[in-house]
């Protein structure tokens, strides 16, 4: 047996049921809270059938024109298995680890736009629907495993009745920051990814404004496009490589930039007033900052295990970059200007980060967003550290 079907092997099926037992602390180990791997509101029939390897509970994904849908993470891991087996077995395929031992696999796809080591969240994109490998048509092979072991398959906390037609739930909000009003002083807010996706900006007297843009599958971008001093939203999509803003009129500015495995990053990266868009690359831990003239600057700074940060982390009027690990809690902030990175701890396992100048000093501050609990978390360090904590979104 070679490396690749070790890693590949399954357990032994009850040959009478065709279904793999639980392991041995399925019953002890709770489950993560899976969604659908698709958009928010979509309906899936969830088919499965006798023989179905390896083991009746894995589940077969389809709907009418589904070839090139987009397939999400069904709940925030890890990327720890990208492969292609070509025409056999799951072809393209994509692992997530969840922790406590539960994994997700999703086969026969048509593209990946994830690399080994990559931190997912809820609702990320993992790839393109297809039929690679042994496939006979377009479809999702979709797996939950416990140590290895298939398991029935529950989504948003009820399990699966196979041959039944679901309803996607994978509709988080995801944490955005900006100067909504121009007192330069960053605000709160979330983009909703509900099929009418929407921005929701918490301004400081707690009322809240709302931008319909984008779809459930795109990126949240915020920033001063036009340089009034006030923060506009935007959107990025990984399919098209299209970055959508959105101007304080309504008009949108579209322009393609980036690659299907990027990250988008925005920042003021010539100090010029007006913010700007960047990529970060997962694979080479990469960010390529694209000013307004169209010149390119490149900072290799991070890994495939962190997420890219941007801020002004020393007041000087252009944004630095950073990253932060959202497994540990450390973020490393760059200066652009001297190479110097600072190192320290603040959020932890589950929280996502955001970065704003929270006292309006001028500095760019970190802060973290729990999609557990909806609450921000924003630190601000004038030579002492504190905390303020504001909360505003919808927990998933």
């Amino acid at each position: 047996m070679n490396l690749l079907t070790r890693r590949l092997a399954w357990p032994a099926c009850v040959a009478v049921a065709a279904v793999c037992l639980p392991g041995p602390h399925a019953a002890a180990v709770e489950r993560p809270d899976f969604d659908a791997p698709f958009g928010c509101a979509e309906d899936w029939s969830a088919s499965t059938r006798s023989g179905h390897s390896p083991s009746y509970y894995s589940v077969d994904f389809n709907k009418e024109d589904d070839d090139g849908a987009p397939v999400l993470a069904s709940a925030p891991g890890q990327v720890t298995l990208v492969r292609d087996l070509g025409d056999s077995s799951y072809g393209q395929h994509v692992v997530l680890d969840h922790g406590e031992g539960w994994t997700t696999l999703h086969a026969h796809l048509q593209a990946m736009y994830v690399v080994e080591g990559q931190r997912l969240d809820q609702g990320d994109v993992i790839g393109l629907l297809g039929t690679s490998g042994g496939s006979t048509g377009p479809h999702l092979h979709y797996e939950q495993n416990l140590e290895r072991v298939n398991q029935h398959a529950y989504f948003d906390g009820t399990q699966l009745t196979y041959g039944t037609t679901i309803r996607s739930t994978n509709c988080g909000d995801v944490p955005v920051v900006g100067d909504w009003n121009g007192d330069r002083v960053s605000d709160v807010g979330v983009f909703r990814r509900t099929a009418a996706p929407t921005f929701r900006r918490r301004l400081p007297d707690g009322t809240v404004s709302r931008i319909r843009l984008g779809s459930s599958v795109h990126l949240p971008l915020t920033g001063d496009w036009n340089g009034d001093g006030q923060s506009e939203v935007g959107t990025w999509s990984r399919l098209a490589r299209i970055f959508t803003l959105r101007g304080p009129d309504g008009r949108l500015q579209t322009f393609r930039y980036g690659g299907v495995r990027d990250l988008p990053v925005t920042g003021d990266w010539d100090g010029d007033g007006r913010t700007d868009v960047g990529v970060y690359r997962p694979r080479t831990g990469a960010f390529r900052l694209r000013a307004t003239d169209g010149s390119l600057t490149r900072y290799a700074f991070g890994s495939a295990s962190v997420a890219p940060v941007t801020g002004d982390w020393n007041g000087d009027g252009r944004t630095d970059v950073g990253t932060y690990n959202q497994r540990t809690g450390t973020w490393r902030l760059r200066s652009t200007r001297t190479g110097e990175v600072t190192r320290f701890r603040y959020g932890g396992l589950g929280r996502l980060p955001v970065t704003g100048d929270w006292n309006g000093d001028g500095r760019t501050d970190v802060g973290t967003w729990s999609p557990s609990t909806g609450r921000f978390a924003l630190r601000t360090d004038t030579g002492k550290v504190t905390t303020r904590r504001v909360s505003f979104g919808r927990p998933r």
